[in-house]
């Protein structure tokens, strides 16, 4: 199971993203994104169980919902995504 919350200008992404889940993850996710005015928004994965390329898939289709490239920034990105994510050169996703 995985939720997203948003508070304190962070969207939260906890639990587990799969196949059964990621279109209710994604559509709860932007309808956060879409009432929000203030940029840049951090989305966290410290909660996230895996980080595959589903999770990226879904922040690349929030991030195209936003205002700017610069709208969204990951942290807390797992290891094992920060690997898709060099090897896909989307460094700049990252929170510096």
């Amino acid at each position: 199971m995985a939720t997203v919350e948003f508070k304190n200008n962070q969207l939260y992404l906890n639990g587990q993203v799969d196949f059964d889940n990621a279109q209710q993850i994604y559509q709860q996710g932007l309808v956060q994104l879409k009432q929000q005015q203030s940029w840049p928004i951090q989305v966290d994965l410290s909660n996230l169980q895996h980080g595959n390329t589903l999770v990226l898939a879904i922040f690349i289709q929030w991030l195209r919902a936003c205002p700017t490239m610069q709208s969204l920034k990951l942290t807390a990105v797992p290891e094992k995504m920060r690997g898709i994510i060099r090897a896909s050169n989307l460094m700049q996703l990252l929170e510096k």
